[in-house]
């Protein structure tokens, strides 16, 4: 089921691959990217998920990292919103997530914080007991009170947390974007799906060099 589908040296190329396999649809909206009305969501970039010790570990997450640390750097530098998400539960509020997995992310949990090589400092750290990113947090009035009206997707699980946080936002009047080449989950197939169901409908497929070049043309 877990596959290495990104690595440094390959995630370049492939995620072109992928856009052009998900083909026409990246252009069926006419939404245009705009760096000062946008927010960076980095979803759930814990330990647990980049730890390759951990059950939950995502082979393919660490060759996402170096782009998102660009993105922070150059969001961070633009003074725009970067919201960092840290997901953990209880059993008060885990829902039907304590049917589907091994074990609750309870807030003590040891691998249960963001990666050190993302700077958390650089933004808002939010913590979250959903797939969804806005499921009672307080991430949309966070948004609001910056003016935001484009959202940026990017971190861990593509086809969970990243997919549900983008249709979510999405039905919040958000313009979504959604990095091919910053968003990773447990195999191939799990990421193209999501490309797939997004771009059909929810979302513009972006890649982080595209982000990078808009934040600095």
């Amino acid at each position: 089921m877990k596959q290495t589908y990104f690595t440094p040296d390959t995630i370049n190329q492939k995620a072109i691959e992928m856009i052009q396999e998900v083909g026409l649809l990246r252009k069926r909206t006419d939404i245009v990217f705009s760096p000062e009305r946008s927010a960076l969501l980095v979803l759930d970039m814990q330990a647990y998920f980049l730890d390759s010790a951990s059950h939950a570990f995502i082979p393919s997450a660490s060759a996402i990292v170096p782009g998102l640390q660009a993105l922070i750097e150059t969001y961070s530098n633009r003074d725009l919103p970067i919201i960092f998400t840290r997901h953990q539960n209880t059993p008060q509020d885990a829902g039907q997530m304590a049917a589907w997995w091994r074990e609750l992310m309870l807030p003590d949990h040891p691998s249960g914080g963001v990666i050190p090589e993302l700077d958390t400092s650089k933004g808002l750290l939010l913590s979250k007991c959903q797939y969804d990113a806005f499921y009672n947090t307080g991430l949309e009035a966070y948004l609001r009170s910056r003016d935001v009206l484009q959202v940026i997707i990017s971190g861990v699980m593509t086809h969970l947390c990243c997919e549900t946080t983008a249709r979510s936002a999405f039905m919040r009047g958000f313009e979504v974007f959604f990095l091919v080449d910053g968003t990773a989950t447990y195999n191939e197939r799990f990421h193209i799906a999501s490309l797939l169901n997004l771009s059909h409908g929810f979302a513009t497929l972006a890649l982080v060099e595209e982000v990078l070049k808009a934040c600095h043309d």
